[in-house]
């Protein structure tokens, strides 16, 4: 049985070494971590490694719920993924285990709770931008793509794969600056 652990924050800003160094105290042989937002699955590679890496017998450890995703439907898909290879998930805060039934409805409420508070910080957040709004010191995010090289490059012929190769975003953002130009 190898105890694997996962540590995530959500943003590049943020600091893991607290989660990982309760990982380890755990007796995590492996700790795999990562800076990427626990709203879905997408882009969270370590978490994808960490359930290619489980074995029968093996136990996945994470300091609290909301590390493991902010969806209940993503949380419960990962501890039904675990448990189809025959592991284990454990929550440390509050100490919790699928290894018993009471621990999957635990982990259920938690799960629950988790995506209920992302919602809140979403709600907080429109709200922040709102109030900015009214008084006029909002200015929206920084462009982090240069629309008008875009659009040359577009009238020059090339299509959204390519420019989005060359500009290093995906197509999806090509996509919508197209629209909007």
């Amino acid at each position: 049985m190898t105890r694997i652990g996962y540590a995530r924050v959500s943003t590049a800003d943020q600091d893991l070494e607290l989660q990982i160094a309760k990982l380890e105290a755990e007796g995590c042989a492996i700790v795999r971590s990562e800076k990427v937002s626990g709203a879905s699955r997408d882009g969270r590679i370590e978490l994808a490694t960490v359930l290619q890496f489980l074995r029968p017998g093996d136990e996945l450890v994470v300091t609290r719920i909301d590390r493991l995703g902010r969806d209940t439907r993503d949380v419960l898909n990962l501890v039904h993924e675990c448990e189809a290879r025959g592991a284990f998930v454990t929550v440390l805060d509050p100490h919790i285990s699928t290894r018993g039934e009471m621990g999957h409805v635990i982990i259920t409420v938690l799960g629950m709770v988790a995506q209920m508070e992302r919602r809140f910080i979403k709600e907080r957040q429109r709200e922040g931008i709102e109030r900015a709004k009214a008084r006029g010191i909002y200015r929206g995010g920084r462009q982090r793509l240069d629309r008008q090289q875009i659009a040359e490059l577009h009238a020059e012929g090339f299509g959204p794969a390519a420019i989005a190769k060359a500009i290093g975003c995906s197509r999806m953002q090509v996509y919508r600056i197209l629209r909007s130009v």
